[in-house]
């Protein structure tokens, strides 16, 4: 039979995600300029340990189930990356016709 944590932890993990919720919040309204994407990162960070350590039990569980969710972020970072490549590398104006003329215009 599977333990159950006790409630207690649960609780201040729910608190604890309502408390880096309203600090994502009034940072967004804070102007600290390319900070505040540093920021909001580490919080989610935390807020996702969180999650991990409490809610799954991922410190608890066996080798397995660490490489599996190791495989999960690999992938996931391989999935960021490749579409970081594709938005990075597009350029402003279009290469080719795309239309025929301006918005403004009728077709011959």
């Amino acid at each position: 039979m599977r333990e159950n944590l006790p409630p207690l932890p649960l609780v201040l993990a729910w608190v604890a995600l309502l408390a880096l919720l309203g600090a994502t919040l009034i940072l967004a309204y804070v102007p600290m300029g390319p900070f505040n994407a540093v920021a909001a990162i580490g919080i989610s960070v935390i807020k996702a340990l969180l999650v991990v350590i409490i809610f799954m039990k991922l410190a608890d569980s066996g080798n397995l189930v660490r490489f599996a969710a190791a495989a999960g972020l690999f992938w996931l970072a391989i999935l960021f990356s490749l579409g970081a490549t594709d938005y990075l590398t597009r350029t402003t104006v279009p290469t080719g016709s795309y239309t025929r003329g301006h918005l403004g215009e009728e077709s011959p």
